[in-house]
């Protein structure tokens, strides 16, 4: 027999990165639902005017998810404050773009800090409560750059094939041990934040709203869904492109100008973003050059517009 959808109202969710952006829209969701929502974001005064604007069921936390007595914090403020956690969203993540032979050292770190080792410890120390109630659900947001690669975004991508692949594997251990946890990663094409501005687009696909990406974290977390495409459509190609030889998958990216979405991006409408985004790691600020000459300059050439081959997703 099949599961009834899941009741959300009364649980608790944790979202980190949720000041803006598909975080925001998230907490939004949840909150309809009836749900309690703890906002945690490195930039503390967003969060709290974002929980202040979705009403008293939001409550604001700062957080950097690189620091695990910070995550832990993040996560205790919201147990003490809503009672249990039900639901982690790891949704913190940045997205620095340029070819892959041009990115320094310190831009590499960030984004594997952040997007991959923010979630490994979002993970780790949710499980640990979660486990001995044996119920809980954790959504890590990855992106269909973590399925197909994207050039002008390697390190990027590199993160959110492993994110995917750690949901997996992690899926995979709670099943051994009999605990009953829902794993999700979640893989949405270009959304219309400011993480995605500026970005090329690819025919036969649209942008995606925060709320799209929101409606489906919902429905992951109602019916236990694993992989979750947004759009639902992107799993279809995705299938044709596993069976078809490469050469015919590549000439297909190319012809649908899928591999020049973060390749041939426009910095300068970029720069505020990029900007952010070199300062959104307290723990490397006071170190090296954290923003790079090409962008502190607002340069509106991309490096990697350059380049022959590139991306299918975002």
């Amino acid at each position: 027999m099949a599961r009834q959808p899941r009741i959300l109202a009364g649980e608790t969710a944790a979202i980190t990165g949720a000041a803006r952006g598909i975080g925001r829209a998230t907490a939004a969701a949840l909150l309809g639902r009836g749900m309690k929502v703890a906002i945690g974001d490195v930039d503390f005064e967003a969060a709290r005017r974002t929980a202040e604007e979705l009403g008293p069921a939001a409550f604001a936390l700062p957080l950097d998810v690189t620091d695990r007595a910070a995550f832990a914090a993040f996560l205790d403020g919201a147990e003490e404050r809503f009672g249990p956690l039900d639901v982690l969203i790891n949704n913190a993540g940045i997205m620095q773009l340029g070819r892959f032979i041009d990115e320094d050292d310190e831009t590499a770190r960030r984004m594997v800090d952040i997007n991959l080792h923010g979630v490994i410890l979002g993970m780790k120390l949710a499980l640990a409560r979660m486990i001995p109630r044996d119920r809980g659900h954790i959504v890590n947001i990855a992106s269909q750059a973590g399925k197909f690669g994207a050039p002008g975004g390697a390190t990027y991508s590199a993160t959110k094939h492993a994110v995917v692949g750690l949901t997996e594997a992690v899926r995979g251990e709670l099943r051994l041990m009999g605990a009953d946890i829902d794993l999700s990663y979640v893989m949405p094409f270009v959304v219309n934040t400011e993480l995605g501005s500026g970005l090329g687009e690819a025919r036969g696909m649209s942008n995606l709203e925060p709320a799209d990406v929101a409606d489906a974290i919902v429905e992951a977390l109602q019916n236990r869904i694993v992989d979750v495409w947004v759009p639902k459509s992107a799993k279809r190609t995705n299938a044709l492109g596993v069976v078809l030889p490469r050469s015919l998958s590549e000439g297909l990216a190319r012809a649908m100008k899928a591999d020049r979405v973060l390749a041939g991006a426009d910095l300068s409408r970029r720069r505020d973003y990029e900007l952010r985004a070199a300062r959104s790691q307290p723990s490397l600020e006071p170190g090296g050059p954290a923003v790079p000459d090409r962008i502190a300059a607002g340069e509106g050439a991309h490096p990697a517009a350059e380049a022959d081959e590139q991306p299918t997703g975002g």
